[in-house]
């Protein structure tokens, strides 16, 4: 993959932590919405969710995403929502919250702040990159 996130800062044998929260976004951006799963299960080492298009029955139709941590699945609102970063990482940290005892952990003022940190990181990426 060959992109301005890809380039590995090494720290401790790791990708610096804004690296990978900007490049997790940018893989939701590009429609690359499983594999930035993937690496955030791997990241917090959690088994991969499941992602699929439309909500359960029971949710209203104003939200956007949902996670189920009976069937570890993130449900979207429609298929434009998968390329919705805000969205995929909150409903993420729904799945790592729950991942311990599957009860619906976090509160969503934990899932908002858990998200904005990834979109902050991003920002703060391409700000740097296009010298603003």
């Amino acid at each position: 993959m060959s992109c301005i996130f890809c380039h590995k800062v090494k720290k401790r044998g790791q990708i610096l932590e804004q690296n990978f929260k900007a490049l997790i976004v940018y893989l939701i951006l590009n429609g690359e919405t499983e594999k930035a799963l993937e690496m955030l299960a791997k990241r917090y080492s959690v088994d991969v969710p499941k992602i699929k298009v439309g909500l359960p029955k029971r949710h209203k139709k104003k939200t956007l995403g949902c996670y189920n941590a009976k069937n570890k699945t993130i449900s979207v609102l429609n298929s434009d929502a998968l390329k919705e970063p805000f969205i995929i990482t909150h409903e993420f940290y729904h799945h790592l919250r729950t991942a311990v005892d599957k009860k619906h952990k976090g509160t969503e003022k934990k899932a908002n702040e858990f998200a904005r940190e990834f979109i902050d990181a991003y920002k703060s990426t391409i700000a740097k990159v296009s010298g603003k």
